[in-house]
């Protein structure tokens, strides 16, 4: 994917890189894009940004830019033409192997580049994590002295899921409002697995899905990946709005129908019940597969009642697929999710899990099994204290950003924000700077509507907190006074 000529692509893709290291940043920012070149990001022939647009997206000075563009010059990795700018040489690219790319990066990248370099310095807020709830190492502890042996004795490959863990699942369901058996559940790695195993299933090259707009940013790598076409559909208070939803399947009449109706993921918003009647009856009148999302779980107990899954709306011509995990509500890295689906959808998508991996890990599904009569007690545990750090981190950014503009969100795990009259990824640029990485809104919204927008997650300590929104306001306050980069000297 050539995103080269696309200043604030580059930026996203090297800005993180750029902190935090030794050396003059013109140097560091020239080393970023020589590891770059001859890969997917910058093969051969292409473009590099004009110094002054990738500066401005870079949030440092033109003259810093000029000299990394010197030093790949230098190098004879780029060449300059009057007229046609500054592009990747032909030289470049030799002695370069397949090993020596980098994979191509998606609207994710930001957002799981920190999992993947592990903690540093840095206080990242690309991502909302707790840790494992200590009800976990009794139960591991008590699994291992009664069940580990019969677990042993197992062959170990149930594609399907474990039969009691299927069957504590369908339990689950009928008890949230939505009867369901064991035989229409499938559990999968976690719930990024369950959406991944959706799209093989349903969605072929340059088939549209159709999603809510802003949504999360990893279906936008895993839809695309699969020659998917995303069509963004705007939300109101109430959920994604069903008359332009209407107008979207009329128009470009998708293959499926991607929703987060708990908990929508960037917003917090709660689909309301009437809203997930209306999407239901809409899809099964234009024949659109839904995949509803309910993986984040973590509600204000003094909001409204969370209503049962969309599936429960649907009349019977609908065909929905519901997924959850346990990875909010428990640990991260306990990865064991599900999908409820028909029996008939069930046994295709059982399939698709066999070719994938021949099943989840069976330890994993039995202590999750063990675990998911509780599902209610825990969450509401980890909601309780999600509604204290919300609390605590609004009261610290109207005290110290108070320009900045959101809507307080009746559950998940971030606050939607918008940043009055400024370029989000400048920001992010600017914030890295100072210690703080944060996910902007182009990343959930490709279609430019909310690039003014972060996504900023409230699940920390109450001193990361502290120190996160300390380092965000002398960031904002440099952007406001200094603009994102010119008179900045060369460092």
């Amino acid at each position: 994917m050539d995103r080269s000529g696309d200043p604030a692509a580059l930026a996203d893709l090297i800005g993180h890189r750029l902190s935090g290291r030794a050396g003059g940043l013109y140097r560091r920012l020239a080393d970023e894009i020589t590891a770059l070149i001859g890969s997917a990001e910058l093969p051969v022939g292409a473009r590099l940004p004009a110094e002054r647009r990738l500066a401005e997206s870079l949030a440092i000075s033109r003259s810093t830019v000029v000299a990394a563009y010197d030093e790949l010059r230098a190098r004879g990795l780029v060449e300059s033409r009057r007229g046609s700018g500054t592009t990747v040489a032909r030289a470049a690219g030799r002695g370069r192997s397949r090993a020596d790319k980098h994979i191509p990066t998606g609207y994710g990248e930001s957002l799981f580049h920190r999992i993947t370099v592990g903690p540093g310095e840095v206080i990242s807020l690309t991502y909302a994590v707790d840790p494992g709830l200590p009800e976990l190492s009794s139960e591991l502890i008590d699994l291992a002295s009664t069940e580990l042996p019969a677990l042993l004795g197992d062959v170990g490959y149930h594609p399907r899921g474990l039969p009691v863990l299927r069957e504590r699942i369908a339990d689950h369901f009928t008890d949230s409002g939505l009867p369901t058996a064991a035989d229409e559940i499938v559990v999968t790695t976690g719930a990024h697995q369950a959406i991944a195993l959706v799209t093989q299933m349903y969605l072929r090259s340059g088939a549209a899905v159709a999603i809510e707009q802003p949504s999360w940013p990893g279906c936008f790598d895993l839809f695309g990946a699969a020659g998917g076409r995303v069509v963004g559909v705007p939300l109101d208070d109430a959920g994604i709005r069903p008359d332009l939803l209407e107008a979207a399947f009329a128009e470009h009449q998708p293959a499926m129908l991607f929703v987060m109706p708990t908990f929508h993921n960037p917003t917090g918003r709660l689909m309301s019940a009437n809203r997930r009647r209306q999407v239901a009856r809409l899809a099964a009148r234009y024949g659109v597969v839904v995949v509803e999302d309910n993986a984040y779980s973590a509600w204000d107990p003094s909001g409204p009642a969370i209503p049962p899954p969309l599936a429960a709306y649907a009349p019977d011509s609908a065909e929905v697929l519901t997924i959850g995990s346990v990875s909010k509500a428990v640990w991260g890295g306990l990865r064991i999710g599900w999908i409820r689906a028909s029996r008939p959808l069930a046994e295709r998508l059982a399939r698709h899990k066999a070719l994938a991996d021949l099943g989840s890990p069976l330890i994993d599904q039995a202590l999750t099994a063990r675990l998911l009569p509780r599902l209610a007690e825990l969450t509401a545990t980890r909601a309780e204290l999600a509604t204290a750090r919300k609390k605590l981190m609004g009261e610290l950014l109207t005290e110290r950003l108070p320009e900045w503009e959101w809507s307080t969100p009746v559950g998940g795990s971030a606050l939607w924000i918008r940043l009055p009259e400024t370029d989000a990824r400048v920001f992010a640029q600017v914030a890295l700077r100072h210690g703080v990485e944060v996910v902007a809104g182009q990343a959930m919204d490709p279609s430019g509507s909310h690039d003014d927008y972060l996504r900023v997650p409230f699940a920390y300590s109450e001193q990361v907190l502290d120190d996160a929104v300390t380092r965000l306001a002398r960031a904002w306050h440099e952007l406001r006074r200094h603009g994102p980069g010119p008179g900045v000297p060369v460092v």
